[in-house]
Order: C-alpha cells, then structure tokens, then sequence
C-alpha cells in the first residue's frame, strides 16, 4: 500500500520535533525511505513541505537539512502565537459548530477530572487536542494551519513547564469555551489572550542537540489525522 506524502511528512515531522533528526542534521532521502519503509518520491515531497514550514532548509553541498533556528526566530514564534490564538478564539466564537462544542465540553471535563486526580500526564495530550479542536472551530483553514504550524513549532523549540495550577488552568478553558458556545468573540478573544500569555511565560528554549548516529526504522501511520468533531471517548 502507498504511503501518502502527508504521513510521511507527519513523521518527518515528530521526529524533528521529538529530536531524533537534531538540527542541523542532514536529512537525505534514501535514508529517510528507509527508515520509513516507503519510496523516495513520497520522501521528496515530504521535504519540500517541511522547508516551506521551516523545519528543514537546503543547503548547498548538503541538501535538505534539519533547520536551526536562532533565539530571535524562537522568540517571534511566540509573540506570533500571541496574536493569533486570541484571533482564532473569536473566530470559533463566531463560526463552531455543536459538534465542536461537544468535543470542546467533553475535553474541559476529562482535563477537570484529571486535574483533580493528578493525572498530569494526559494533560498535556487533552490540552493540546483542546487547541487543535479550538483552532478548528475558526473555520479557516489558512489560520487553522498556521496555528497548527506554531503549536509543532513551539514544541520543537521549547521545553514547557506544566502549570502550578491545573484545575484552575482547566477551569480557564472552560471559561473559553462557554464564551464560544455563547457567540461572544469578544470576551473569547481576552480569555484566549490571557491564557496564551500565561502559557507563554511557562516556555524555556530547549538547548540544540548535537547531531549524532542515523536514527533506525520507524513506522509511518497511514490513517487520517481528520478534525476530531465526532465525540470524545474516555
């Protein structure tokens, strides 16, 4: 079965993120075919996306490498996700649908209920499934990818402290999204706001691996990451 581009770039991808390819490292194609299991072509095309997001850069007499980018660069990120989360929040407000609101309700209770049982280690899955199902909500598909692009980027370039709080972090999604269930774009847009700065303050930059040996095989997953609309399940 062919493997489409998208999921080997999603691959690609988490192994940047995850630092398994450091930056700096070359990326070639017939490597990376081979740990993924796939051909060249898919490869190919995988990098050129990648390049257009910023994780990779081609050099001249390298080719494709890992990208390294310089401490102004990780700082804009986060001025920008500043700016465009609150924005994505008041678009939600105005365009989400009951199915994501379910989603929304149903990922605000499984963070309180982990939160009071201490499970800090699905929280930060819930909350990143949170944004990504907010930033979906929008109904744009440019902004949609873009703050998509920031949250991958933030996590390759940031270590994040977990909150202090996190009943009270959860509680302030759940302010979030009752302000979206009520069409309130703007009381989405400051609630967003302060939450993002928080979040924001809670981020040190993650200090560059060296590049060392080529990773091994990995598995490429062939199923669609689709926007998650139809329910949460326990």
């Amino acid at each position: 079965m062919r493997i489409p581009a998208h999921s080997v770039c999603t691959a690609i991808r988490h192994d940047i993120v995850s630092g398994v390819f450091p930056r700096g490292s070359r990326l070639t194609e017939e490597v990376l075919a081979r740990r993924y299991g796939v051909s060249r072509v898919p490869v190919r095309e995988a990098l050129r996306t990648l390049e257009s997001e910023g994780f990779v850069v081609t050099r001249r007499h390298a080719g494709a490498c890992v990208a390294e980018p310089t401490d102004q660069e990780a700082a804009d990120l986060l001025e920008i996700r500043v700016l465009l989360e609150p924005l994505g929040a008041a678009r939600a407000a105005q365009r989400r649908t009951e199915a994501h609101l379910k989603v929304l309700r149903g990922l605000v209770r499984l963070g309180q209920e982990r939160a009071r049982r201490g499970k800090g280690e699905d929280l930060r899955s819930l909350g990143g499934w949170f944004h990504d199902t907010l930033a979906q909500a929008s109904g744009s598909p440019a902004l949609i990818a873009l703050l998509t692009q920031l949250r991958h980027k933030s996590a390759w370039m940031y270590a994040v402290e977990p909150p202090a709080r996190p009943a009270e972090s959860w509680a302030e999604h759940g302010a979030l999204v009752d302000a979206v269930a009520r069409g309130d774009a703007e009381r989405a847009r400051i609630l967003a706001t302060r939450h993002t700065e928080r979040t924001v303050a809670a981020h040190r930059l993650r200090q560059p691996e060296k590049p060392g040996r080529v990773p091994g095989p990995a598995r490429v997953s062939n199923a669609q990451h689709a926007v998650n609309t139809a329910g949460v399940r326990n």
